[in-house]
């Protein structure tokens, strides 16, 4: 598809009312910049303001970017209000958001389609939970997260029954659910898909905290917080391997544009796919924009093709 982007309007989408609302900030300024240094005419909106959400309806824009982190961003609610106005949007569709956003709910289609993903239990809201039985199901050495929280907000890593019930009450400050996984050491990697129906992988992304003992809120986001080694230091064999399942994760939730997989590499060689996110991040430290790099796209050009792949839908 051939774009003009002079004589495109976009509504960049930024903000919002989530916790992450200042990543979802500093996502839309690097997504803008991008945008506007392709060409396109870019207007800023943030959908905590209602008047903000009435010019989506009162303005002629041609397609919304979507820079928004968190509930009511990456869940299907604002892509609800896109498909109802009839707004193209970047990013997979109501369905594939919510169900992508819901850590528990990803895990059973992740399931069904093949893709290793580690054991887990869930738990709600003053449910009771014997830490032991947990261990003897899962394992001493445990990763526990709220189900529907983004940038690794609430995520504990913990070892023994004392630490589970105090990571417990940390990740029920956050959501009304929790998942209790099994910790899988290995090497932390994360892969971009981008395309509709024929998506195909970036280069794989290795990650190596330098602040914390995995990629954590402070990791993610702090200057320096952890280094990103694109292409990662693996074999072909392994480098295929994570791609492949990094698709499979892409199709299993039904995404199209984008999506970026997160994956543990483990020393027997399986890729066991953590979590998928429908709208990664566009800050000057984000992953995204790194692998679209080390594809031989610059941030510009990235940003054009999902707005490309946006309208082909």
């Amino acid at each position: 598809m051939g774009l003009n982007p002079q004589q495109m309007k976009v509504a960049l989408l930024a903000g919002g009312t989530s916790d992450e609302r200042e990543i979802s900030l500093a996502s839309g300024r690097g997504a803008a910049d991008a945008l506007q240094q392709a060409g396109f005419q870019v207007k800023v909106l943030d959908p905590a303001k209602k008047d903000d959400l009435a010019q989506l309806v009162s303005q002629p824009f041609d397609v919304a970017f979507l820079c928004l982190h968190g509930r009511g961003g990456e869940d299907g609610a604002i892509q609800g209000f896109l498909e109802t106005i009839g707004l193209p949007y970047i990013g997979p569709g109501i369905w594939s958001s919510a169900t992508a956003m819901d850590k528990v709910k990803a895990k059973v289609f992740y399931r069904e389609f093949g893709i290793p993903t580690p054991q887990s239990i869930t738990l709600h809201r003053n449910e009771s939970v014997d830490a032991a039985t947990v261990i003897a199901q899962l394992g001493n050495h445990l990763v526990v997260k709220p189900a529907t929280e983004g940038s690794a907000l609430g995520v504990s890593i913990i070892e023994g029954p004392s630490a589970l019930d105090r990571a417990l009450t940390e990740a029920f400050k956050l959501d009304n659910a929790v998942l209790i996984e099994t910790f899988m050491a290995g090497t932390e990697l994360t892969v971009a898909v981008i395309g509709n129906e024929n998506a195909s992988a970036l280069p794989v992304i290795e990650i190596v905290p330098q602040l914390g003992e995995f990629y954590d809120f402070e990791s993610k986001y702090a200057a320096d917080g952890s280094q990103h080694i694109c292409p990662a230091r693996l074999t072909d064999e392994q480098t295929t391997a994570v791609q492949q399942v990094a698709v499979q994760a892409h199709k299993a939730l039904g995404c199209c544009g984008v999506s970026r997989s997160d994956v543990i590499l483990a020393a027997d060689g399986t890729p066991w796919v953590l979590e998928t996110n429908t709208i990664p991040g566009m800050t000057a430290t984000s992953l995204l924009p790194d692998a679209g790099r080390a594809a031989g796209m610059s941030f510009p050009q990235l940003c054009t093709r999902l707005i490309e792949l946006a309208l082909e839908r």
